[in-house]
């Protein structure tokens, strides 16, 4: 009994296409054109009422390579060792 349910939910839940009954394909048009020449619009500008604002805070994280502001040292040990 439960292979006869199994079989015929099967075949029933199995779908097919209208068109592959038929035979025939669907084609569509390769370009469509509206044309808007003849259609007239009105309308109002509204505003909004209020204004959201959001500041975005500045990432802030934990550099791991330090920069350094004044290469006087590094440069006057690159001339003793060009010496």
């Amino acid at each position: 009994m439960i292979i006869t349910l199994l079989f015929l939910f099967l075949n029933v839940s199995k779908a097919s296409d209208p068109d592959e009954d038929t035979g025939q394909k669907v084609v569509y048009k390769l370009k469509t054109e509206i044309d808007f020449e003849d259609l007239e619009v009105e309308g109002v500008l509204l505003r909004p009422q209020s204004a959201l604002v959001l500041e975005r805070k500045q990432a802030s994280f934990n550099p791991l390579v330090k920069l350094r502001l004044d290469w006087n040292d590094e440069i006057d040990k690159s001339i003793d060792d060009a010496k």
